[in-house]
């Protein structure tokens, strides 16, 4: 029974999701669970093509990325596939209308990443961005709305800059790993190896200007399934930034920074009493 699939393949993206973001994890369990089936399948499909051009060093990367994107077209067009995070995904991108510029964008980005590994100019620099991150809060934006397209373009350009701002957080945390196992170096005119007070704040203050419109413009307007769980989202990616801005630029390539179990639950805690009190 295809149903019986589903289910077993909507599970695998839920354990993928649990196994690598505790705090996205968390996020999403404070969505409506009507919609939770799809966003982890959205992660669960992201993850996989992130991780083969990220983690899998002892393999032919190409391949994997060539093999995981044929397989995706083809479950696309028969409406299955025996890999369970592709099944579960083609069923959202349909069930959702998932366009297929917002897939190809990602994956553009995800194979650029096979070969490319630093950043000149601001407009390499945005389109990596657009296709490995914004796409991905459109994709998320979709299932949100429903189908609600005058809701979907008042709120698009609030999606993309929630997720740049997302992944740019994620550059900052992760340079570390990111130049010194993969030689990669995503600032564009940011010498890493003697990364400056003022480069640091210029990198500090556009992440801010980013959140500031993603909560103004898209958070606060949210349908109500989704509101909270995108909010405690923001919340923790926001007190990331806050850490990563004191650590001293010097030292900044040197550590992880990240927030412990206790502060999740702390700004989860505070950020319900806000909901409840409609101050979000």
């Amino acid at each position: 029974m295809k149903q019986l699939f589903d289910q077993a393949s909507y599970a695998c993206s839920k354990l993928v999701t649990e196994k690598y973001s505790t705090s996205f994890s968390l996020a999403v369990k404070m969505l409506s669970p009507t919609i939770r089936s799809a966003i982890y399948n959205i992660y669960g499909f992201v993850r996989l093509a992130d991780e083969i051009v990220d983690s899998f060093h002892d393999y032919n990367k190409e391949e994997l990325l060539d093999d995981f994107e044929a397989n995706y077209y083809k479950s696309l067009k028969s409406g299955i596939s025996l890999n369970p995070i592709l099944n579960a995904f083609q069923t959202t991108v349909k069930q959702y209308n998932i366009t297929d510029d917002l897939v190809a964008a990602f994956l553009k980005s995800m194979r650029t990443d096979l070969y490319k590994t630093t950043y000149k100019t601001k407009e390499e620099y945005k389109d990596y961005i657009y296709g490995s991150a914004d796409v991905v809060g459109l994709m998320c934006l979709k299932v949100f709305v429903n189908g609600d397209e005058a809701k979907y373009n008042e709120l698009k350009n609030a999606a993309m800059r929630l997720g740049s701002a997302f992944q740019k957080v994620n550059f900052l945390r992760d340079l570390k790993a990111d130049f010194e196992v993969l030689n990669r170096s995503y600032f564009p005119n940011v010498n890493l190896k003697s990364l400056d007070a003022k480069s640091k704040w210029v990198i500090i203050k556009e992440i801010e200007e980013d959140f500031d419109y993603a909560y103004g413009n898209g958070i606060l307007k949210l349908p109500v399934e989704a509101k909270f769980g995108v909010y405690i989202a923001y919340r923790y990616y926001r007190r990331l930034l806050k850490k990563l801005s004191e650590v001293p630029f010097s030292k900044i390539i040197e550590t992880r920074v990240r927030i412990s179990d206790p502060m999740k639950l702390n700004l989860l805690a505070r950020s319900y009493v806000k909901y409840k009190l409609n101050m979000i």
